[in-house]
């Protein structure tokens, strides 16, 4: 028997599973597969000509039609073998690092778990989804729920998120609004339809899903890659998030927008290479999610951004980090500065630089590009592509 705890729509675990269930059959083994780590099977959701879905819209619209049956109840007490087989200690492993030790961020801002995912999801429930269809672009707020590592390492299942968010929405005074619920349970939605894509399109993580992107013309420019990775490119909330992530091994979805965006069209660096630097980085790192969002940035995926779309790092910081809470935090050595010139310093005149104790070039680093020609950089490669073959 084998139950899926976290999605088994990657490549390799599709493979390593349906090879067991071969071998085990063939040996007159029962096996059986159970769900638990998505809504619906990647292979369940087809359009009306039996194809698989290819934008987001329709296949949420599907997914709605047949919501998701209620999460099983917990399981009574299991017995135990008379006798436990050998196993290693966990502490034997070393697995902690210890010189340097970089995981103190990680344990400062998570609880692994069964019941570190319950009490952020009730948490969230309570305090967060209310306002969760306002609020969740701010950065400075605490307005998302930050389930999904939880949810990519099967420490809670999106049946639980789904059904537990409903009975909030419909618990009665100070519940939820519908609206609320529904933009919350929509990002569900976007998870499941990564895995559907994943599923459908094994080398989604390796290749662009528009083929006529692999002539595209992209730069390699390692300091510029290691500026980015350290978060010294010197846009503010770019990097405050590349320095968020360092820390905590996460980012608001918002920010990694801005900051995908930054590393594909204004340096113009491979999405991929962005893509491993997440996969390394992220505590949720979810192959599906991570090669859907990358290839959305770079316009090269399914559903993808017009490739015209290229964020302003500076108005994005001041759009969604409007009192400049999140860049002071992240950015200490900018904090002093007015928030009219917090998201883009090197407007400042040099005496408030002065005054806020800020260096530019030396405390704090100019801009690696600027964006307004970076942009009509990106704009002159993407128009040099071929038309579209898909």
């Amino acid at each position: 028997m084998q139950c899926s705890g976290t999605a088994t729509t990657r490549p390799y675990a599709v493979a390593r599973d349906t090879a067991l269930k071969q071998i085990l059959t063939a040996r007159g083994v029962a096996v059986a597969s159970f769900n638990a780590a998505l809504l619906r099977e990647p292979w369940t959701i087809k359009t009306k000509q039996g194809e698989p879905y290819k934008v987001f819209t329709p296949f949420w619209q599907a997914l709605r039609q047949e919501p998701p049956s209620p999460p099983l109840p917990v399981p009574g007490l299991l017995s135990a073998p008379a006798v436990l087989p050998r196993s290693a200690d966990l502490s034997d492993w070393s697995l902690l690092p210890t010189h340097p030790d970089w995981s103190q961020g990680l344990r400062e801002s998570w609880t692994p778990g069964e019941a570190g995912a319950q009490s952020r999801l009730t948490s969230f429930l309570d305090e967060g989804l209310a306002r969760y269809r306002r609020d969740r672009d701010r950065l400075d707020l605490p307005a998302t729920a930050r389930l999904s590592p939880h949810l990519h390492w099967g420490e809670i299942s999106p049946r639980q998120i789904w059904h537990a968010s409903r009975m909030r929405m419909q618990s009665g005074r100070d519940a939820p609004t519908e609206g609320a619920t529904e933009a919350f349970l929509r990002q569900l939605g976007w998870r499941e339809f990564t895995h559907h894509l994943l599923f459908h399109w094994p080398d989604l993580p390796s290749r662009p899903w528009r083929s006529k992107f692999d002539a595209f013309p992209w730069r390699s420019d390692p300091a510029a890659l290691r500026a980015w990775q350290k978060g010294t490119t010197g846009y503010p909330i770019v990097d405050a998030g590349m320095r968020e992530l360092r820390h905590t091994g996460w980012m608001h979805n918002r920010v990694r927008m801005i900051t995908a965006s930054f590393l594909i069209k204004d340096l113009m660096i491979p999405w991929q290479t962005g893509e491993a630097w997440f996969w390394d980085t992220l505590v949720d790192a979810d192959l599906a999610q991570n090669a859907f969002s990358w290839q959305w940035i770079a316009g090269s995926g399914a559903d993808a951004a017009p490739y015209f779309r290229i964020l302003n790092p500076a108005l994005q910081g001041q759009k969604f980090d409007p009192d400049g809470g999140y860049v002071r935090h992240w950015v200490p050595e900018l904090a002093r500065l007015p928030n009219a010139f917090l998201q883009q310093p090197w407007t400042a005149p040099s005496n408030i630089l002065a005054s806020a104790g800020v260096a530019l070039g030396g405390n704090y680093p100019l801009p690696l590009v600027q964006h307004g020609a970076a942009r009509d950089r990106a704009l002159v490669a993407f128009r040099s592509l071929p038309p579209a073959a898909d």
